[in-house]
Protein backbone atom coordinates (compact mmCIF):
# COMPACT_ATOMS: atom_id res chain seq x y z
CA UNK A 1 0.00 0.00 0.00
CA UNK A 2 2.96 2.28 0.39
CA UNK A 3 3.76 2.23 -3.32
CA UNK A 4 0.54 3.99 -4.34
CA UNK A 5 1.56 7.20 -2.64
CA UNK A 6 4.98 7.31 -4.26
CA UNK A 7 5.71 9.03 -7.57
CA UNK A 8 6.28 7.10 -10.80
CA UNK A 9 10.09 7.10 -10.53
CA UNK A 10 9.93 4.59 -7.64
CA UNK A 11 8.22 2.05 -9.89
CA UNK A 12 11.29 2.04 -12.14
CA UNK A 13 12.89 -0.40 -9.67
CA UNK A 14 10.32 -3.04 -10.62
CA UNK A 15 10.62 -2.41 -14.36
CA UNK A 16 13.70 -4.61 -14.77
CA UNK A 17 12.43 -7.42 -12.57
CA UNK A 18 8.98 -7.60 -14.18
CA UNK A 19 9.94 -6.77 -17.78
CA UNK A 20 7.17 -4.19 -17.85
CA UNK A 21 6.94 -0.43 -18.23
CA UNK A 22 6.69 1.93 -15.28
CA UNK A 23 3.09 2.82 -16.13
CA UNK A 24 2.13 -0.85 -16.38
CA UNK A 25 3.61 -1.58 -12.94
CA UNK A 26 1.96 1.48 -11.42
CA UNK A 27 -1.45 0.56 -12.86
CA UNK A 28 -1.03 -3.02 -11.66
CA UNK A 29 -0.27 -1.90 -8.11
CA UNK A 30 -3.16 0.58 -8.15
CA UNK A 31 -5.51 -2.13 -9.47
CA UNK A 32 -4.38 -4.54 -6.75
CA UNK A 33 -4.91 -1.85 -4.12
CA UNK A 34 -8.40 -1.13 -5.46
CA UNK A 35 -9.30 -4.83 -5.48
CA UNK A 36 -8.14 -5.33 -1.89
CA UNK A 37 -9.64 -2.13 -0.46
CA UNK A 38 -13.05 -2.60 -2.10
CA UNK A 39 -13.17 -6.28 -1.14
CA UNK A 40 -12.20 -5.44 2.43
CA UNK A 41 -14.69 -2.58 2.58
CA UNK A 42 -17.50 -4.94 1.60
CA UNK A 43 -16.09 -7.85 3.67
CA UNK A 44 -16.84 -10.25 0.84
CA UNK A 45 -16.51 -13.97 1.47
CA UNK A 46 -13.77 -16.20 0.09
CA UNK A 47 -16.12 -17.55 -2.55
CA UNK A 48 -17.19 -14.08 -3.69
CA UNK A 49 -13.57 -12.93 -3.83
CA UNK A 50 -12.58 -15.98 -5.89
CA UNK A 51 -15.49 -15.35 -8.26
CA UNK A 52 -14.43 -11.72 -8.59
CA UNK A 53 -10.83 -12.48 -9.52
CA UNK A 54 -11.65 -15.55 -11.63
CA UNK A 55 -13.09 -13.33 -14.38
CA UNK A 56 -9.76 -11.47 -14.62
CA UNK A 57 -8.19 -14.46 -16.36
CA UNK A 58 -5.26 -15.04 -14.01
CA UNK A 59 -3.76 -18.48 -13.44
CA UNK A 60 -5.08 -20.67 -10.63
CA UNK A 61 -1.81 -20.21 -8.73
CA UNK A 62 -2.07 -16.41 -8.90
CA UNK A 63 -5.75 -16.55 -7.91
CA UNK A 64 -4.78 -18.57 -4.80
CA UNK A 65 -2.04 -16.07 -3.96
CA UNK A 66 -4.45 -13.14 -4.30
CA UNK A 67 -7.02 -14.92 -2.13
CA UNK A 68 -4.41 -15.58 0.55
CA UNK A 69 -3.25 -11.95 0.36
CA UNK A 70 -6.84 -10.81 0.81
CA UNK A 71 -7.53 -13.16 3.72
CA UNK A 72 -4.29 -12.24 5.50
CA UNK A 73 -4.76 -8.48 5.18
CA UNK A 74 -8.50 -7.72 5.13
CA UNK A 75 -8.79 -6.94 8.85
CA UNK A 76 -5.80 -4.63 8.76
CA UNK A 77 -7.10 -2.91 5.61
CA UNK A 78 -10.52 -2.40 7.26
CA UNK A 79 -8.91 -0.88 10.35
CA UNK A 80 -6.86 1.51 8.21
CA UNK A 81 -9.94 2.47 6.20
CA UNK A 82 -11.81 3.04 9.47
CA UNK A 83 -9.10 5.41 10.68
CA UNK A 84 -9.15 7.32 7.39
CA UNK A 85 -12.94 7.69 7.33
CA UNK A 86 -14.23 11.09 8.42
CA UNK A 87 -15.84 11.25 11.82
CA UNK A 88 -19.42 12.34 11.17
CA UNK A 89 -21.64 13.96 13.78
CA UNK A 90 -24.21 11.71 15.45
CA UNK A 91 -27.67 12.42 16.81
CA UNK A 92 -28.03 13.38 20.48
CA UNK A 93 -31.45 15.03 20.86
CA UNK A 94 -34.04 17.16 19.07
CA UNK A 95 -36.28 20.03 20.14
CA UNK A 96 -38.96 21.56 17.94
CA UNK A 97 -41.42 24.42 18.02
CA UNK A 98 -44.30 25.50 15.79
CA UNK A 99 -44.56 29.27 15.30
CA UNK A 100 -47.56 30.85 13.61
CA UNK A 101 -47.66 34.48 12.56
CA UNK A 102 -51.32 35.47 12.58
CA UNK A 103 -51.05 39.09 11.44
CA UNK A 104 -48.61 41.84 10.63
CA UNK A 105 -48.87 45.60 10.31
CA UNK A 106 -49.67 45.39 6.63
CA UNK A 107 -51.87 42.26 6.61
CA UNK A 108 -54.39 41.64 9.36
CA UNK A 109 -55.43 38.08 8.62
CA UNK A 110 -52.24 36.45 7.56
CA UNK A 111 -51.39 32.92 8.71
CA UNK A 112 -47.74 32.05 8.22
CA UNK A 113 -46.63 28.82 10.01
CA UNK A 114 -42.98 27.93 10.59
CA UNK A 115 -41.38 24.91 12.23
CA UNK A 116 -38.18 25.54 14.17
CA UNK A 117 -36.00 22.53 14.91
CA UNK A 118 -33.05 22.57 17.31
CA UNK A 119 -30.82 19.58 16.61
CA UNK A 120 -28.19 18.58 19.18
CA UNK A 121 -25.30 16.53 17.74
CA UNK A 122 -22.31 14.69 19.18
CA UNK A 123 -19.27 15.77 17.23
CA UNK A 124 -15.87 14.49 18.37
CA UNK A 125 -17.18 14.11 21.93
CA UNK A 126 -18.44 17.72 21.89
CA UNK A 127 -22.10 18.69 21.84
CA UNK A 128 -23.00 21.02 18.96
CA UNK A 129 -26.34 22.59 18.11
CA UNK A 130 -27.90 23.32 14.73
CA UNK A 131 -31.06 25.43 14.42
CA UNK A 132 -33.20 24.82 11.35
CA UNK A 133 -36.39 26.55 10.28
CA UNK A 134 -38.79 25.52 7.54
CA UNK A 135 -42.43 25.71 6.52
CA UNK A 136 -44.70 22.70 7.17
CA UNK A 137 -45.06 21.75 3.48
CA UNK A 138 -41.28 21.44 3.05
CA UNK A 139 -41.08 19.44 6.27
CA UNK A 140 -43.80 17.07 5.01
CA UNK A 141 -41.91 16.62 1.72
CA UNK A 142 -38.72 15.86 3.66
CA UNK A 143 -40.55 13.29 5.79
CA UNK A 144 -41.96 11.62 2.65
CA UNK A 145 -38.50 11.41 1.10
CA UNK A 146 -37.02 9.90 4.26
CA UNK A 147 -39.85 7.36 4.51
CA UNK A 148 -39.29 6.45 0.87
CA UNK A 149 -35.56 5.94 1.57
CA UNK A 150 -36.40 3.73 4.56
CA UNK A 151 -38.77 1.74 2.34
CA UNK A 152 -36.00 1.22 -0.21
CA UNK A 153 -33.71 -0.07 2.55
CA UNK A 154 -36.16 -2.95 3.00
CA UNK A 155 -35.68 -4.21 -0.57
CA UNK A 156 -33.64 -7.36 -1.13
CA UNK A 157 -30.98 -5.49 -3.08
CA UNK A 158 -30.33 -2.98 -0.28
CA UNK A 159 -30.41 -5.70 2.36
CA UNK A 160 -27.75 -7.64 0.45
CA UNK A 161 -25.56 -4.54 0.19
CA UNK A 162 -26.01 -3.70 3.89
CA UNK A 163 -25.22 -7.30 4.87
CA UNK A 164 -21.99 -7.19 2.85
CA UNK A 165 -20.98 -3.88 4.44
CA UNK A 166 -21.04 -5.34 7.98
Amino acid sequence: FLFARRPKRNFAFFKGKLNAGVDTVQHGVEGLMYLLTESSKLMISETDFQDSIHVLGFSDELNKLLLQLYLDNRKEIRSILGELAPKLPSYHSLEWRLDVQLASRSLRQQIKPAVTIKLHLNENEDLTTQVLQTDPSTLLHLIQQLEQALGEMKTNHCRRIARNMK
